[in-house]
């Protein structure tokens, strides 16, 4: 049975899930319909972006390619694979999916964040106090059982625009996730990455 993680919480992946070596992040999420300051927005109007941040041991990012999203669909070492952008969320499960081979993950990169995106918020005047069941989940891929899950309160978040939602890491010789659900105002994915250079 899946573990529901609480803001902060952390998990042992061995002991969740012994043997773990492939996985899937999947991030789901619905807007509901709301007056703006231009009249009615639509679900469809929101655009959330997942991207993965693949660090080194001092929370770094090499370079620009250790950024999985829609536009770098697969992490040079072949072990990360962004599942591709959906964007509207419209529809039932996770709206996006990253899978990821921890054995092929190379040796230096020692953390992965989870972060998620609204795409051209500002401009659009949105933020995630209007996103409503958002989700971030890991699924074991050998034997497709979830594994953990995370779900976010959108009145916590509004006016945020970015968020980092979990992070699986290596401590010593195991992977562990914890639950971050850390909020920030940026304008697109770029803003997220400038503070991991």
């Amino acid at each position: 049975m899946a573990i529901n993680l609480k803001k902060g919480q952390r998990i042992s992946l061995k002991k969740e899930a012994p043997g773990l070596t492939k996985v899937m992040c999947g991030l789901g999420w619905d807007v509901s319909e709301s007056k703006g300051l231009f009249g009615l927005f639509k679900a469809n109007d929101f655009d959330l972006d997942a991207s993965v941040l693949c660090l080194t041991n001092k929370d770094k990012l090499k370079s620009k390619s250790d950024v999985v999203y829609y536009r770098n669909l697969e992490h040079s070492s072949g072990a990360i694979t962004h599942q591709g952008d959906n964007l509207t969320g419209e529809g039932d499960g996770d709206d996006e999916q990253i899978l990821v081979d921890l054995t092929r993950l190379p040796d230096d990169i020692l953390k992965l964040v989870f972060v998620v995106n609204i795409y051209k918020a500002r401009q659009r005047q949105q933020s995630f106090g209007q996103v409503k069941n958002a989700f971030v989940r890991l699924v074991n891929l050998n034997d497709n059982k979830e594994i953990a899950r995370y779900s976010l309160l959108g009145e916590e978040y509004g006016g945020k625009t970015g968020m980092i939602l979990a992070e699986v890491y290596r401590d010593q010789e195991e992977w562990k996730m914890e639950a971050v659900g850390k909020g920030f105002m940026v304008n697109g994915l770029q803003e997220i990455t400038n503070q991991y250079y």
